[in-house]
């Protein structure tokens, strides 16, 4: 078995290539990646369900817009928090046990919350929150065999990647924020059929 470098707290950014309807355009935040297989939530999919819909207590603490996102195309009947904690970015990117209780770091200062918590627990810590309704998710390899094929481009996220006030602008920010060919990519039309 070949091994995998981890791409987690890294961003999958949707090539104008990639056929799935489920990520078209798509910026998706790494969770998890290793030989295992990978987890990412889709960070530019706002649904019209608001936090407060569904999960009242931690409405206070989820940025704008104050809706649940829907993190990806596998089980979304399950939620997921991922919230910023302003101080904890130059700390190790490892997984570690530091932080707030409720949190769990994934990268920098972007990390996990258990929704089981009281939100008091993170109240004073957390700079944003945004709550998933579902996943992404691959199996062992089909990430790397999507990335071979050229559907995602890989960059480095940022904090405020997780809780951009504008989602629907994300892909073409992420893209034009890069030091290379891809921020080209960023004027990509929506429709190149009209050109």
């Amino acid at each position: 078995m070949t091994e995998v470098s981890s791409l987690t707290g890294r961003l999958l950014v949707a090539t104008p290539a990639l056929a799935d309807p489920n990520f078209d355009r798509a910026v998706v935040l790494l969770l998890d990646h290793d030989e295992e297989g990978s987890l990412g939530v889709v960070l530019n999919r706002p649904t019209p369900v608001g936090v407060s819909d569904i999960l009242e207590s931690w409405a206070s603490l989820a940025g704008e817009p104050g809706v649940v996102f829907q993190g990806g195309p596998v089980s979304l009947d399950s939620a997921l928090g991922v919230a910023v904690v302003p101080g904890e970015s130059g700390r190790s990117s490892a997984r570690t046990e530091d932080g707030p209780l409720g949190w769990r770091r994934v990268h920098g200062a972007i990390g996990l919350v258990d929704l089981e918590a009281p939100p008091e627990l993170l109240a004073a810590a957390v700079g944003s929150l945004r709550i998933f309704a579902g996943y992404a998710g691959w199996g062992p390899g089909q990430l790397e065999d999507e990335l071979a094929e050229g559907a995602w481009y890989v960059v480095e996220s940022e904090p405020g990647d997780v809780s951009s006030p504008a989602p629907e602008r994300l892909w073409r920010s992420v893209l034009r924020r890069q030091r290379s060919e891809l921020a080209m990519v960023a004027t990509y039309p929506d429709d190149p059929s009209l050109n």
